[in-house]
């Protein structure tokens, strides 16, 4: 029971102490809409594929395996996907803007701001971007820290399972919380958030390219 605690526990404070965590989904979230719980969920979903394919192969293969070398390769391409995902919301942003959708309602003519996850460019929704992103976060650096070398430490391997189970619980459960958030601030100044978040995906992504590993 200490061991899944612990594991739940270490999967919730690592998504929600984590700036590059937040900067990648909250365009996400705000893009979903509605569905924004749901970009967490799948980002929860391919964080945990991630650190279960390295602890996996960290279990497998113990010292043979260069996590040092594969972490610092992953973080900085977090950093290039942060930036890819600043760039996706701005034109997301721009592209709903150019081609507002209208819609009369009986002698009223009106436009709104679509951003919706079936809007402009469906074909790189939301909801399928998180799946992605996640996975990629899943397989840099803190997350071996957090979820793959305290399972390495425990006696037997089914502790080792039950902890990156309960971590993978505990990614889910504090990235599905965090993008409802940001859904909801987002709701009635969606154009704004939509901004605000993407740029800061972007200056997020640019430090994590810039700033030195280790």
């Amino acid at each position: 029971m200490i061991v899944v605690l612990a594991g739940f526990a270490a999967g919730f404070v690592h998504v929600v102490a984590g700036p590059d965590h937040l900067a990648a989904v909250a365009p996400l979230s705000v893009a979903a809409r509605e569905s924004a719980w749901k970009a967490g969920v799948r980002w929860g979903v391919g964080h945990s594929l991630g650190v279960a394919l390295v602890g996996a192969l960290a279990l497998v293969l113990r010292e043979a395996l260069p996590l040092e070398t594969f972490s610092g390769v992953a973080e900085r391409l977090v950093g290039v996907t942060l930036i890819g995902l600043g760039l996706w919301g701005l034109a997301r942003l721009f592209a709903a803007r150019a081609k507002a959708a209208e819609h009369r309602h009986g002698e009223v003519l009106h436009s709104h701001l679509d951003v919706s996850p079936h809007g402009p460019h469906e074909h790189a929704s939301p909801l399928r971007l998180a799946l992605g992103v996640g996975t990629l976060h899943g397989l840099a650096g803190s997350s071996h820290l957090l979820g793959v070398l305290p399972a390495l430490a425990l006696p037997t391997r089914l502790d080792a399972g039950l902890y990156l189970g309960a971590f993978a619980l505990g990614t889910v459960a504090a990235m599905a919380a965090c993008a409802w958030s940001f859904g909801a601030l987002g709701a009635r100044k969606r154009e704004l958030a939509l901004g605000a978040t993407s740029f800061a995906a972007l200056g997020v992504g640019v430090l994590w390219l810039v700033t030195p590993l280790g």
